[in-house]
């Protein structure tokens, strides 16, 4: 690895990798050297994420929660996509990604990228993050540095709160070797027989629904990981033996889910069943703690079934995502100033209560922008008075991810009991939310809401709410098409657009979606909407083709979570190619390599990485409505193959100046950001932008702009 002296804070330093392709020849169509391998790309996000808990400018409790998220984010990684991989191998699956790995190659790669930001993760917390927070008053502390006060205070805890919870397993012709369940923290303990002196191996697993670090009573701000409270007191586990070693582990399991949805009578038992035998997925990593020994390293790695290659040693503390325990400390010196999302002028009456929604949406479209608009005063309060509102007839809504307690479960509860019509599309192929979409589907269809679970072979990723109201002059919708999820709590953290409207062509074609979604007609044609996986592909394909055609004067700028679709990127190199000024936000994975002469030349892209976590689709083409003349859209697509093939997603068009105008705002922003944005280069590499001396946090303007606009009255 690359001396770290001469970097800026936080950027870690360029892993070890096999070289680039060299540049392509444009002409060359399916030349591999045209993309960036997909999981590296990843990796690279993650590593964006990385230096964030290296960044001295971030406070010390937000690099520790960013510590936290890295660690979460690897875990999602191998469960899924190594796991992936690893199935590929063992099928004898031959063929190669689209820059011209095998799985093979690629693992090995993914090993060696994971390996070197360990290092580095590892040097963040043991050298920065947690002297920082020394220095500061709150401290991690391993047992072995307590005095014996310490240790008798954590004595009760462990007598008290731990102890009864803890079941050691022991392995001997009577005992198997027990089930190690993803990602849960186990202590290998090996134990010696003083009468028979046989050892034996054992194993404890670290109760998960015990926190991760443990405070010390009498000092709040003190703590010592869990495991090693429970190992200071394996002797009462295993009373009369010989404690010989013992050291910690962590197992990660293939947690992909696989259907057959086409022979499955019943969707919603065929996800259950799947989510029980999930918890059985083969093992894909094994991380120790690098001080076990060979003896127990080899044992474990025998009983799990795993190759050497998939062991990561790990020095300081395993599974830091339990830093969150640190984060939640009342230490506001130490964090992001809170923030609490605004409401425009126009929703809000006299007494700061939510406006008349329906009065305001057939005055004019409304934008709204999380979490600097709030989600509480404006989906909430909407969905709120839907419910209660006693002449809306029909409320149609899709949930791909909520938090079951919401408000917005408790509004669809309202409206169905008050005899309103209410269906709503529950996606239980939510990946790792399988089992909550299940438990609160359930609930839903208790009260009589009309619950459907999907359609066959297809994910429903949409963000669609259809409110029906019986007005003086007929039927009326009312809609709602975001690009986020609608829960409330990602809503304060994840960064996403919403657009209310009138629109009568575009609730007819909502009206339509959900029809296509509820029952069994094909899909149709829709007048302003763009729907995956029918239209998507074609329409954006047209309107960047559209760019082509004017050269030079084509301009396009996307906003999106992840570009690795080989023909989009093809697209939009053929757009580049006569000259079309294209800009693109892409927070994580980007296969597409810009900047090469003859290929992508007039291509930049940039990721910004920060506070909230950038989720907003956004689609600019200069001249979509013709010349001069711009197409705005916002929806829920990434430009992956996923997204436009095998998910329902859907753009709505933003065409009211005003709000077209926020639009060209947050992208200007994002574009002129010298703070949390990284730009992509030829090579594969992620750099900082360079200081220009305009200070933009984006996150910082966008929040000053959002108080700026409660200031006035819009619209």
């Amino acid at each position: 690895m690359m001396p770290t002296d001469d970097l800026a804070p936080g950027v870690p330093p360029r892993r070890q990798r096999a070289a680039v392709p060299d540049a392509p020849d444009p002409a060359l169509g399916t030349d591999p050297g045209r993309y960036f391998n997909r999981e590296l790309s990843w990796l690279d996000f993650n590593a964006r994420v990385l230096a964030l808990a290296d960044d001295p400018t971030v406070p010390l409790l937000e690099r520790a929660k960013f510590l936290a998220i890295y660690v979460s984010n690897l875990d999602e990684f191998f469960q899924v996509r190594v796991a992936g991989l690893k199935d590929q191998v063992y099928a004898g699956v031959d063929q190669t990604s689209h820059d011209g790995r095998t799985a093979g190659e690629q693992l090995v790669a993914i090993r060696d990228d994971v390996l070197a930001l360990g290092v580095e993760q590892q040097r963040i917390l043991l050298e920065e993050v947690l002297p920082g927070l020394a220095e500061e008053g709150i401290h991690l502390t391993a047992w072995d540095e307590l005095d014996e006060d310490a240790r008798k205070a954590l004595y009760e805890v462990f007598e008290e709160h731990i102890f009864p919870v803890l079941t050691p397993l022991a392995v001997d012709p009577g005992h198997p070797f027990p089930y190690i369940s993803n990602l849960s923290l186990s202590l290998a303990v090996s134990v010696n027989d003083p009468e028979t002196g046989e050892t034996r191996f054992a194993r404890v697993k670290v109760p998960s629904n015990l926190d991760r670090f443990v405070r010390i009573p009498g000092s709040p701000t003190t703590f010592v990981p869990l495991e090693q409270v429970i190992a200071a007191h394996l002797d009462e586990l295993f009373p009369g033996m010989e404690i010989h070693e013992f050291a910690t582990f962590r197992v990660t399991r293939n947690a992909d889910l696989t259907l057959e949805e086409n022979e499955a009578d019943d969707l919603l038992a065929a996800v259950e069943v799947e989510l029980r035998r999930r918890r059985f997925g083969r093992a894909v990593r094994l991380e120790v703690e690098s001080t076990m020994s060979e003896e127990l390293r080899d044992l474990l790695v025998r009983e799990l079934d795993i190759a050497d290659e998939d062991v990561y040693d790990i020095v300081g503390p395993l599974d830091l995502s339990g830093l969150w325990v640190l984060h939640r400390l009342d230490r506001s010196d130490l964090k992001d100033p809170p923030w609490q999302g605004i409401t425009q002028a126009r929703l809000l009456k006299e007494d700061d209560t939510p406006a008349d929604f329906f009065a305001e949406m057939r005055r004019d479209d409304i934008l709204v922008h999380h979490p600097y608009s709030s989600f509480h005063n404006t989906v909430e309060a909407f969905l709120a008075q839907a419910a209660a509102d006693d002449r809306v007839v029909a409320i149609k809504m899709t949930l791909y991810r909520t938090s079951g307690d919401s408000s917005i479960i408790r509004s669809l509860v309202r409206a169905a009991e008050s005899g309103k019509q209410v269906a709503v599309l529950v996606e239980l192929k939510a990946r790792f939310d399988e089992a909550r979409n299940i438990e609160w589907a359930k609930a839903l269809e208790e009260v009589g809401v009309h619950v459907v679970y999907g359609i066959v072979g297809l994910k429903t990723h949409t963000k669609t709410l259809l409110v029906v109201r019986e007005e003086r002059d007929g039927l009326h919708r009312y809609c709602h098409i975001g690009t986020g999820n609608y829960n409330p709590k990602t809503a304060m953290i994840y960064e996403d657009l919403g657009l209310f409207t009138t629109d009568p062509a575009i609730g007819t074609d909502l009206s339509q979606l959900f029809n296509y979604l509820t029952g069994f007609g094909r899909a149709v044609d829709y007048e302003k909407l763009i729907v995956a996986p029918d239209h998507l592909r074609g329409r954006l394909e047209e309107l960047v083709a559209n760019e082509a055609t004017y050269g030079t004067s084509g301009k396009i700028v996307a906003k999106m979570n992840a570009l690795s679709d080989a023909g989009m990127i093809d697209t939009l190199y053929e757009a580049s190619q006569a000259g079309v000024s294209t800009d693109l936000v892409v927070r994580g994975i980007c296969c597409l390599r810009p900047g090469v002469p003859g290929l992508s030349e007039t291509i930049r892209v940039r990721s910004i990485v920060g506070r909230y976590l950038e989720h907003s689709r956004i689609y600019f083409f200069g001249n979509g409505n013709g010349r001069g003349s711009p197409a705005w859209f916002i929806g829920s697509p990434d430009l992956m193959g996923r997204n436009i093939n095998r998910r329902v997603e859907a753009l709505v068009p933003v065409e009211t100046q005003s709000n077209q105008l926020r639009l060209q705002e947050i992208l200007d922003v994002v574009l002129a950001d010298d703070r949390l944005a990284w730009e992509l280069d030829g090579d594969g590499r992620w750099n900082r932008v360079p200081d220009t001396g305009a200070g933009i946090d984006s996150h910082v303007r966008l929040q000053e702009l959002a108080l700026r606009r409660t200031r006035r009255r819009e619209g």
